[in-house]
């Protein structure tokens, strides 16, 4: 079994490239593969949701369209959120992704409040 690998074209539509010296190339040297990051501050740290161009389908060949875009969660505290995962076969949907996973760690509660001046 061969790995399918795609890379971005100038609209950032994915277009599979079997060579694989092309792909490593472009991968190397592209920063279009970050599709969204967003740090959130927390009561516990910092929390990064990351949402990439994968470059490798990650369906393996079960059928359908490519899987190539995944959103993670990163130095978190929050055992709800360690590991959190979720792959997409668009980048619409990826974005979306993206999205609820920042309201995700936002509605844990523990984002740092902000310092407004209290009112006597």
């Amino acid at each position: 079994m061969s790995l399918l690998t795609y890379i971005l074209d100038k609209e950032g539509v994915p277009v599979q490239e079997p060579d694989i010296f092309v792909w490593g190339r472009w991968f190397e040297e592209t920063k279009d593969r970050i599709i969204q990051q967003d740090t959130i501050k927390t009561a516990t740290g910092d929390v990064l949701v990351s949402t990439v161009f994968l470059g490798i389908d990650y369906s393996f060949l079960r059928g359908g369209k490519p899987v190539l875009f995944e959103t993670m969660i990163f130095e978190s505290n929050i055992k709800a959120l360690h590991e959190y995962q979720e792959r997409y076969r668009t980048r619409e949907q990826a974005i979306k992704g993206h999205s609820r996973a920042v309201s995700l760690v936002k509605s844990m509660e523990l984002e740092v409040p902000s310092k407004e001046p209290l009112n006597d």
